[in-house]
């Protein structure tokens, strides 16, 4: 049986939030610099350096800085937008080339026994950077969560971000010769 526990309350303070997301003006952006990703792709540095797997035209994989596990990479358009249909044609054909190569490579490197792939679109949807839609290639393995997650709150990374940088570039799919 769904039990509800009415809430009604809460309804002015959800308001306040999502309210002060849409006052966000494109001069917040000039002062900040932008998302993290946008302030990333920027910033000049090397790849090694901001741990990005792969460029491609439109989009760019790179690792998450704080992974649910090894691997945890995500695909993300160099275009800061917030919601799918704010893509062009040739971004979303990218964006999803991207994920499904980072897929590949991901069970290359590691071969594990799932993967979730997928977005947040929004704050409330838990979407940290919710400002820069990025798509989330996680790999998976049977048991890998353990107490640490569900009692510590806390993550196990058996492997440091350089060596996964490596090892995901090193396994990912190289694109054919132009003919």
């Amino acid at each position: 049986m769904l039990e509800r526990l009415w809430a009604g309350w809460r309804t002015s303070y959800v308001q306040s939030v999502s309210d002060a997301d849409h006052r966000r003006t494109p001069d917040d952006d000039a002062v900040t610099g932008g998302s993290v990703f946008t302030r990333i792709f920027a910033s000049g540095l090397p790849d090694t350096e901001t741990h990005i797997l792969h460029r491609a035209n439109t989009c760019a994989a790179l690792l998450n800085l704080y992974p649910y596990g090894t691997g945890h990479l995500l695909v993300v358009p160099y275009r800061e937008v917030a919601d799918l249909e704010l893509l062009s044609d040739d971004e979303t054909t990218e964006l999803w080339a991207v994920v499904t190569d980072g897929a590949r490579a991901l069970k290359r490197a590691y071969a594990p026994d799932g993967l979730n792939i997928g977005l947040n679109l929004g704050r409330p949807a838990g979407g940290t950077v919710a400002e820069h839609l990025h798509v989330h290639v996680v790999p998976r393995w049977t048991g890998d969560s353990n107490f640490m997650t569900a009692i510590a709150n806390t993550r196990t990374l058996p492997e440091a971000l350089i060596d996964t940088a490596v090892r995901v570039r090193s396994a990912w799919p190289v694109a054919p010769p132009a003919s």
